[in-house]
């Protein structure tokens, strides 16, 4: 899999990863193997960011054992502080680290939708400073949250941002993507199928030619490579327990990204 560099420390980060949201979220044993199978898949792709959020249920607990089950390469965690109050904070994340680190340490730490941010942002300061999580950052799913988002990624106090964006997405293109690269903060994608809208958009539909030409093989591959096509991004994080949809997934991340052109075209084509 190619690789993305975090703009702040020039660290090499595989360009696809994995969201847990809903999929890991499961208490059955018998639902397990899939999920370590979709691990396994991304490993071997040479995928390895995983994020994560005490908001997803059971997905930190199940991530934890399945990465304890087995060696496997070293991960890149990522996980989020989902509370209000300094303590209720550094409780909640103490627990994230506990259940889904098996180094016992988070690469990452962000704040979940905003929730009490400056509160947050200072204690992840001083645990930067301490060696207990290695970067910090913000997430929203909201457009109307950007604004925010765009301040603190123009202050300086995070090294991540998590935002949406796909194909029939496009609005952090105006402002805060150009912010994030222009002040060198690492930008993880979530929901780039727009939570399966965009592929029961194209149901059934063949692949464009000129896609399959480039040697694309799915639409997943294609939206992911679509996001890809934008200089800022990181790492899209599509989340699924599905073996087959992650062989998809990783494939993205192994050819070359859209390029402007390829970009507007899919656009266009699709009208979005």
């Amino acid at each position: 899999m190619q690789t993305r560099i975090v703009p702040r420390t020039g660290e090499p980060l595989p360009c696809v990863g994995l969201g847990t949201w809903n999929a890991f979220d499961v208490a059955s044993a018998g639902d397990r193997p899939p999920r370590a199978e979709v691990l396994r898949v991304l490993f071997e792709a040479g995928g390895r960011v995983i994020d994560s959020s005490p908001m997803y249920g059971r997905a930190e607990q199940v991530v934890g054992d399945l990465l304890r089950a087995g060696p496997h390469p070293a991960p890149f965690l990522a996980t989020k502080v989902w509370t209000t109050g300094r303590a209720e904070g550094v409780a909640q994340m103490e627990e994230s680290i506990r259940r889904m680190a098996a180094p016992g340490r988070i690469d990452l730490m962000q704040v979940h939708n905003l929730l009490d941010v400056d509160t947050h942002l200072a204690t992840l300061r001083r645990w930067k400073e301490e060696g207990r999580i290695r970067y910090a950052g913000v997430t929203h799913y909201a457009r109307s949250a950007f604004g925010a988002l765009e301040q603190l990624v123009r202050g300086g106090q995070v090294d991540f941002v998590q935002l949406p964006y796909s194909a029939a997405s496009r609005e952090a293109e105006a402002r805060l993507l150009p912010a994030a690269a222009d002040n060198r903060v690492a930008v993880l994608v979530m929901r780039p199928f727009e939570e399966g809208g965009l592929l029961r958009l194209v149901r059934g539909r063949p692949l464009p030619g000129w896609a399959a030409e480039a040697g694309i093989a799915t639409w997943p591959e294609l939206f992911l490579r679509w996001i890809l096509g934008h200089p800022a991004v990181t790492c899209p994080i599509p989340a699924t327990s599905n073996p087959s949809h992650a062989r998809e997934n990783v494939r993205a991340g192994e050819g070359p990204a859209l390029d402007p052109a390829q970009r507007r075209r899919l656009v266009s084509e699709l009208g979005l």
